[in-house]
């Protein structure tokens, strides 16, 4: 991937900068992520259990699904032209709006919601990214996630 270069990117704040494709989050994806972190909750790895609440299924950990973004964001055709390197900053927000059953279907959609020049070289993207769930009327989560990128020799253009 070639990337865009910095004077489009930031012509491009505010806009859809693309759309991964679908994923299923099947039970054992969430036993595995459940055995990673040591969260062996009910709601995630029970189906017995799981059955008599609301979800009346397993359902994902939050976390499982905020962790897909880094597969989802290597998906897009996005990035900064001439970078040398790239780091996760971290997020500004993160909101678990709705749970993905086990057996979902999800993909995240970004938007371009900042890209600014922190120092000679070195940019900050904030991307806004949104995990659906197909077939449900709101999103499993929304999250404004920032990344540094290196792009040596980078001046603010006008």
């Amino acid at each position: 991937m070639a990337g865009y270069p910095v004077a489009a990117l930031r012509d491009m704040i505010g806009t859809d900068v693309g759309v991964s494709a679908w994923v299923t989050v099947g039970q054992d994806m969430i036993d595995r992520f459940a055995d990673l972190t040591n969260d062996h909750q009910f709601i995630h790895v029970d189906p017995v259990l799981a059955r008599q609440t609301p979800a009346g299924t397993t359902i994902a950990h939050g976390f499982l699904t905020l962790s897909l973004l880094g597969g989802f964001v290597q998906e897009i055709d996005f990035g900064v032209e001439g970078a040398s390197m790239g780091y996760n900053y971290g997020f500004d927000k993160v909101r678990f709006l709705a749970p993905v059953p086990s057996g979902s279907r999800v993909r995240a959609r970004f938007r371009l919601k900042d890209f600014s020049l922190r120092r000679p070289g070195e940019w900050m993207s904030t991307l806004e990214a949104t995990i659906e769930i197909e077939g449900a009327g709101k999103p499993a989560l929304v999250a404004e996630w920032l990344t540094l990128t290196m792009v040596p020799e980078t001046e603010p253009r006008s």
